[in-house]
């Protein structure tokens, strides 16, 4: 048999594909056809003739494969139009008419919506009527690219309706729409989708960023958490160990009334069995005399004996179980208050961990207050001094701000207030109103705890909350949990909770706040409030 590779490639193909033969079959007339190309050929056909001489057949043929041809092909398939034509790529248009290996279109026609590779466009270039069809660069999804309704190639594009349209369409629907090109449009597109691209890069850094902000808060989270569990754990330690002791104090204590009471019912059993002693003696030498017929023996022991052993009256006589009533609630009193020194101290220390270094601004301090150099304490001057006037300057109360502001988080700091009979102490929002005579209320913008002598007063936002003194003052820490609205007040010596206002809104930074009573407000004070270094409790 001749090898395959001698013969062109007409010698293989079918007149109505143009591809080599897949299922090579032959008609009576002796034509060869693919099987699926004749097929659907006569389908569509009213009457059966051949594609290429006409030769009208009376019934539809039994067509089989001409086995050697389709051998052939096979052959030429493999050994010659592989190795000459070139197959389509990832970004190459396929042509739509190859059914082996897909070759690359060269053109795609928009009457058939079909991409053709250079040897199935060879009808086009040869057929009369296909000679007409219009040819463009080879497109992808051709039915998409063409009009619906007039089945022409979509060119235009209507900004009205923001829809691409035909040339017909200009003529209907849009025929009074702005209308341009394509391209035109695809160019102004471009350049906003660059914008577009750039907002989109912004926003993907925008929730990166975010990400990295609710990351770092659940580390801070779970670093505060790990810092609360070991709190926690020192002082449920330091309870059971208060317990522990109390337990071992409380039990000495039952232990010893226990063992005065046993003491007491020994020495009472003892002296009872020394008189059933005596009087069972004195039954013994009675006994023998009642049986005596000697008058005179009689009456001599009977005078001896007729009196009983000295004892006691028993019967007033009671032995108390002792009560552990009061004994119990004494201890129980002692351990509540010992627990409850232990939760302060741990209170105490847990909030010391936030604690920050702050210093005055001396740009935000009322002319009658002095600050040190180092901007830690603040005291009243007792004169009137000449400063600029700045924004940020309190010119009626006699206030100071620290330079750090908080805008999240929590922090805490510590102001030494002893010898002083009237101050100020809290947080305040930025745009606090500083040239008026305000009401030191949250609603203003101030979270502030005022002490005058004996008493502690906090301005709410409707009521004015007034609370005793319960310790001499040395020292008073501040809290602040911003994203929670907390703001508490601590005495620290005596680890003494003295208030918290809760449901504070913070919606701007806010400030730490010292303030001493100046003279027109009928009070002096002769030593400065200072900022103290925290030293954490063990």
């Amino acid at each position: 048999m001749a090898s395959a590779t001698s013969w062109s490639e007409e010698n293989f193909s079918c007149s109505i594909c143009l591809d080599v033969f897949s299922s090579p079959v032959t008609t009576p007339c002796g034509h060869n056809f693919c099987r699926t190309c004749v097929t659907k050929f006569w389908d569509e056909q009213v009457q059966y003739q051949c594609p290429v001489c006409n030769e009208l057949f009376h019934t539809r043929p039994d067509l089989r494969v001409n086995i050697l041809l389709s051998e052939l092909a096979a052959q030429f398939k493999t050994s010659v139009r592989v190795k000459e034509q070139p197959c389509v790529e990832t970004r190459d248009v396929p042509c739509d008419v190859c059914t082996g290996i897909q070759l690359k279109a060269v053109k795609s026609c928009l009457e058939c919506f079909t991409s053709y590779c250079h040897i199935h466009l060879e009808r086009h270039q040869r057929v009369a009527r296909l000679k007409k069809h219009l040819l463009v660069e080879p497109m992808e999804s051709l039915e998409d690219r063409m009009c619906k309704n007039h089945e022409r190639l979509l060119e235009l594009f209507c900004r009205t309706e923001q829809v691409c349209v035909c040339k017909f369409c200009t003529e209907g629907d849009h025929r009074y729409h702005p209308v341009v090109p394509l391209k035109e449009e695809y160019e102004e597109k471009m350049a906003q989708l660059g914008n577009i691209e750039s907002e989109v890069l912004q926003m993907i850094q925008e929730r990166k960023l975010k990400i990295k902000d609710i990351k770092d808060t659940f580390d801070l989270s779970k670093k505060d958490a790990d810092r609360v569990i070991a709190y926690g754990l020192h002082a449920l330690t330091a309870l059971m160990r208060c317990i522990e002791k109390w337990q071992d104090d409380f039990n000495q204590t039952v232990k010893e009334n226990l063992k005065c009471t046993e003491k007491q019912a020994e020495d009472l059993i003892q002296e009872l069995e020394q008189e059933i002693e005596d009087l069972t003696n004195r039954s013994s030498e009675l006994k023998p005399l009642s049986h005596t017929e000697d008058h005179l023996h009689f009456l001599q022991a009977f005078r001896s004996l007729k009196d009983p052993p000295s004892t006691r009256d028993w019967t007033t006589v009671e032995v108390h179980p002792p009560s552990y009533v009061g004994t119990l609630r004494r201890y129980l009193d002692q351990l509540v208050e010992t627990l409850n020194k232990k939760l302060r101290d741990t209170e105490v220390r847990r909030i010391q961990q936030y604690k920050v270094d702050l210093t005055l601004d001396s740009d935000t301090a009322h002319p009658y207050l002095t600050l040190s150099e180092n901007g830690k304490q603040v005291h009243y001057g007792g004169v009137m001094k000449t400063l600029p006037d700045k924004p940020k300057r309190f010119t009626l109360f006699p206030f100071v701000l620290s330079g750090k502001s908080f805008s999240s988080g929590r922090f805490y700091f510590e102001v030494q207030v002893k010898e002083n009979n009237v101050w100020y102490l809290g947080v305040a929002r930025e745009s606090i109103n500083r040239k008026a005579l305000i009401p030191l209320t949250p609603k203003n913008g101030c979270w502030i705890i005022f002490f005058d002598k004996n008493e502690f007063v906090f301005h709410d936002f409707n009521s004015v909350v007034r609370l005793p003194l319960r310790a001499k003052l040395q020292k008073v820490g501040v809290f602040v949990d911003y994203d929670a609205g907390l703001v508490s007040f601590y005495e620290v010596e005596a680890k003494i909770h003295i208030y918290s206002a809760t449901g504070c809104t913070f919606s701007e930074p806010i400030y730490p706040l010292l303030g001493l009573c100046a003279m027109f407000f009928g009070c002096r004070n002769s030593n400065p409030l200072i900022i103290s270094a925290v030293n954490q409790t063990d």
